[in-house]
């Protein structure tokens, strides 16, 4: 079973329905002890960082993500969820984040040429090779929306970069672990393949 973690925040049906037509066997709850006993866990985010962080606090799922997020089960952050994951950002704030992963959440630039929030479809260049982008080809097109980005600290933790007006990091891997800005719920053929490499991953996890 797979746990979409329900804070109040988040695509929650979007990432459902990938996932269901990805064949994972999916549930979306707030509960501790379901997200506790899942083979694999999706942390969704929309919204702001600070309120992301708020709500999972209200709900009493901070430590239980990071939990999940640290246990070697198939943990898979989306966009906001990709985000949290490290220790501050820069959006409001500085605003603390879950602090799994070492680094910073900044902001895309103002310019003329650059429009901010960044929203539509681009490409990956692959800097590992993880197996949830097993199928994937180097170059692939997946849709983000968003207007921050995440600064690891670590080369080692990056999976996958992409270029707007510069390059940024737009997915991580670390162990089980692997947080994508883009949204492989909303990414055609390319998102679908990595969704049944998770639901994949899951199913190896449970046997």
């Amino acid at each position: 079973m797979i746990a979409i973690v329900d804070y109040g925040m988040g695509n929650l049906r979007s990432v459902q329905k990938g996932l269901e037509k990805a064949g994972g066997k999916v549930v979306v709850t707030g509960d501790s002890n379901e997200i506790d006993a899942a083979e694999g866990v999706v942390l969704p985010g929309v919204g702001a960082f600070g309120r992301c962080m708020e709500n999972l606090e209200h709900h009493n799922l901070v430590e239980t993500v990071k939990h999940a997020a640290l246990s070697g089960k198939p943990f898979l952050g989306i966009c906001l969820g990709l985000q949290l994951l490290f220790e501050e950002s820069a959006e409001f704030g500085p605003v603390k984040g879950l602090g799994i992963l070492p680094g910073k959440v900044a902001r895309f630039p103002e310019s003329a040429e650059l429009k901010v929030p960044h929203m539509g479809w681009n490409r990956i260049q692959k800097r590992g090779n993880p197996d949830i982008l097993d199928g994937i080809e180097d170059g692939a097109w997946f849709y983000f929306v968003h207007s921050y980005y995440v600064v690891p600290d670590k080369e080692r933790d990056v999976a996958t970069v992409t270029t707007y007006g510069a390059s940024f990091v737009s997915s991580v891997a670390k162990g089980a672990l692997f947080a994508c800005q883009f949204h492989p719920e909303k990414s055609s053929a390319a998102g679908l393949r990595l969704l049944k490499n998770f639901t994949r991953m899951v199913e190896r996890k449970g046997t």
